[in-house]
């Protein structure tokens, strides 16, 4: 079971598992160009939809539906970060809104994003945006790490993904606006469910493995689970619910107020 943060040098290992014949899962990201047998993960392109769409609605519930605005992508290396890309831009580009500037993050940086909406900021200007969309919570921290210290008030809405607990406090404070929650118990199971199957030499279930999608050699086998967007109004019945985050883990003395608020207790 691979998950691959760079798919090229992955490929190299299913080949070395191939010539071994044994089976390889890819996990999270997809292997391009190699000869895996299963491939669970989200629905990544819908996690840029999700994305996108939430930004273009909540500016244009502000008023600045036509307003410009940064993006922060992924690393140019993860196959994940493309789908992102790809489908925050399906909703971005036909929504009135102007892209002025637009980076990939090497690595998925935090550091280098900031560096990025620096560089942003100093292109367009402080009042030169109204919104930023950032692939993840790491490049949205580092992006409003970025605009606070540019003296930027309010921070404009910012995107991000994978419910971290310090993007689910900026949530809840308001200096995030959203994120992506990628529930992480199904997907775990999942993946030991097709493990398990496949070192007993058995099929996984097909109720189970229900679609499949190509990585440019074949189409593979696929579980793809569902996405959801998580913002202030909903943080209680989706992180908290599930456990990911506990209320006390979240609602420390710093953010108690907002939680309070949130009706997270």
């Amino acid at each position: 079971m691979l998950d691959p943060v760079d798919s090229a040098s992955a490929a190299a290992i299913v080949t070395k598992a191939n010539q071994q014949k044994v089976p390889v899962i890819s996990y999270d990201r997809l292997i391009n160009n190699a000869e895996i047998d299963y491939y669970i993960s989200f629905d990544n392109e819908q996690v840029g939809k999700l994305q996108g769409q939430a930004l273009v609605d909540k500016l244009k519930s502000d008023g600045k539906s036509d307003g410009t605005i940064v993006m922060i992508n992924g690393s140019p290396t993860d196959n994940n970060a493309t789908l992102f890309k790809k489908g925050a831009h399906s909703v971005i580009d036909s929504s009135g809104l102007k892209v002025g500037a637009e980076y990939d993050t090497p690595d998925w940086s935090p550091d280098k994003a900031q560096a990025e909406m620096d560089q942003a900021t100093t292109s367009l200007g402080k009042d030169g945006f109204v919104g930023v969309y950032a692939a993840n919570d790491g490049t949205g921290g580092g992006a409003i790490a970025a605009m606070k210290g540019a003296g930027i008030s309010p921070i404009p809405p910012t995107t991000g993904q994978d419910a971290e607990l310090a993007a689910i406090q900026r949530v809840l404070i308001g200096e995030q606006y959203m994120t992506v929650y990628k529930a992480v118990k199904p997907e775990a199971e999942g993946a030991a469910t097709l493990a398990v199957a496949l070192v007993q030499g058995q099929t996984p279930d097909a109720s189970l493995v229900a679609t499949s999608v190509n990585n440019k050699t074949k189409d593979v086998p696929s579980v793809i689970l569902t996405p959801v967007a998580v913002t202030k109004d909903n943080v209680k019945s989706t992180v908290v619910a599930d456990g990911f985050w506990t209320a006390a883990q979240i609602c420390t003395d710093a953010y108690k107020s907002a939680c309070t608020a949130a009706g997270i207790s």
